[in-house]
């Protein structure tokens, strides 16, 4: 692995959102949106460094659109089996994934993740 190569940071839309009672579940849309936008806006506080972030949607969420600084995909089945999917697939690539989702940071960690919790990248 490259020393200058970003960090990349696997965020779990869903989980992130749900983390706070705001409403989210009567847009959840709305709700990845401006998660995104926070994201793009504020990237991953307390990380030094280029950081590469990808938002991980799923369900009503699916189909929302990338910005600079956040490229969003959306999962075409399972949430949690894409993400394992983009931490697999990142080789040796350091990963930091966002979720508080206890079986999903054990697969990922398995792998070699680093994982974090939702405050991570959207306070309470």
């Amino acid at each position: 692995m490259n020393d200058t190569t970003p960090l990349l940071v696997i965020v779990d839309a869903a989980n992130v959102v749900g983390s706070v009672p705001d409403g989210w579940w009567r847009d959840r849309r709305g709700a990845a949106e401006r998660l995104r936008d926070r994201l793009a806006a504020d990237g991953v506080p307390g990380r030094a460094g280029p950081v590469e972030i990808v938002l991980v949607v799923e369900g009503a969420a699916r189909g929302v659109a990338s910005v600079p600084g956040v490229r969003v995909e959306s999962a075409p089945g399972s949430g949690d089996d894409h993400m394992v999917d983009l931490v697999a697939d990142a080789g040796d690539r350091r990963v930091l994934l966002v979720t508080a989702d206890r079986e999903l940071r054990r697969r990922a960690t398995e792998l070699g993740a680093e994982v974090a919790g939702p405050r991570t990248v959207r306070p309470a």
